[in-house]
């Protein structure tokens, strides 16, 4: 899941906010992308600021492992970004040593941490209506956020998802665990992840988890209102395309993007493609 790319450019302004999760503080990485906000000058009407995307990373992800597709896609849209860290990883605080994540970690994301995040960073999500870009668990907590706020989200686009657990998941997040504990994963991920063992255990432990194996929320997607585009690869490694297809089944206005000779990871392996596709997405169903 860690695969080469460019450098990222220096974001607006990036930093550390602090949050109440649950009755536990909790302090989140975040980057924004463009200087509007950095510098302070946000016109009292949100209209007046260009749109704002909110990115979710994957399982293993992380602020800087986005490398340079958030501003490259925010640059092709014109539009404002705001990168961040989901507890765990990056430079966000990490996982306790003996914590586990619940079956429903990403229900919490989605309910919970998202709109903290939002508050603390004074994003007033029902005036603006930021749209998300998720991958893989990212994006099944985009899909589950919008479900449940759909007046806070103006657009959705899920690279990867996942809405139900599939044998083949399983199967490369076995893999996973392999390549962690006898090859050079943890190594990989070091370079992103201020504790990797936070990382990858809270994401691998709970996907393998017996209890796990029935998780889908497949039904729980049905009320998004909002515009949707799933994309996912047709040789991902990580699910088949019943994942996008089943969202287009629930969601009736969703729109569908396969790419050839892509696997997981679109914004790395078809990056102009995708690029492109959520340009004319945006352009045909964004603001304004």
């Amino acid at each position: 899941m860690i695969g080469p790319g460019s450098a990222s450019p220096a974001p607006a302004w990036q930093g550390l906010v602090d949050i109440d999760w649950g009755g536990r503080p909790t302090r989140l990485e975040y980057a924004w992308l463009t200087p509007r906000r950095a510098a302070g000058t946000v016109p009292a009407a949100a209209a007046a600021s260009p749109p704002l995307m909110v990115f979710l990373h994957e399982g293993l992800g992380s602020l800087a492992m986005w490398k340079d597709f958030p501003a490259r896609l925010c640059d092709a849209l014109g539009w404002r970004g705001l990168v961040w860290s989901r507890p765990g990883y990056g430079r966000s605080t990490p996982r306790g040593a003996a914590e586990s994540w619940a079956p429903d970690f990403m229900h919490r994301q989605a309910h919970e941490v998202l709109p903290a995040l939002l508050r603390a960073l004074q994003v007033d999500a029902g005036l603006e209506r930021p749209w998300l870009y998720g991958h893989s668990d990212g994006g099944s907590i985009a899909l589950l956020h919008a479900a449940r706020y759909p007046d806070q989200v103006g657009g959705l686009v899920v690279a990867a998802p996942h809405i139900l657990v599939e044998p083949i998941s399983l199967h490369s997040i076995a893999r996973a665990r392999d390549a962690y504990l006898q090859g050079d994963l943890r190594r990989s991920l070091a370079r992103y992840h201020d504790d990797p063992d936070s990382a990858f255990w809270g994401w691998n432990d709970v996907w393998l988890a017996p209890d796990f194996a029935g998780w889908r929320i497949d039904e729980q997607i049905s009320g998004i209102t909002c515009p949707l585009l799933a994309v996912q690869g047709v040789d991902d490694e990580y699910g088949t395309l019943e994942q996008v297809r089943g969202i287009t089944r629930r969601v009736a206005h969703a729109e569908l993007l396969e790419l050839p000779d892509c696997g997981h990871s679109p914004h790395r392996d078809q990056r102009e493609r995708l690029i492109a596709a959520v340009c004319g997405f945006a352009a045909r169903h964004g603001p304004g």
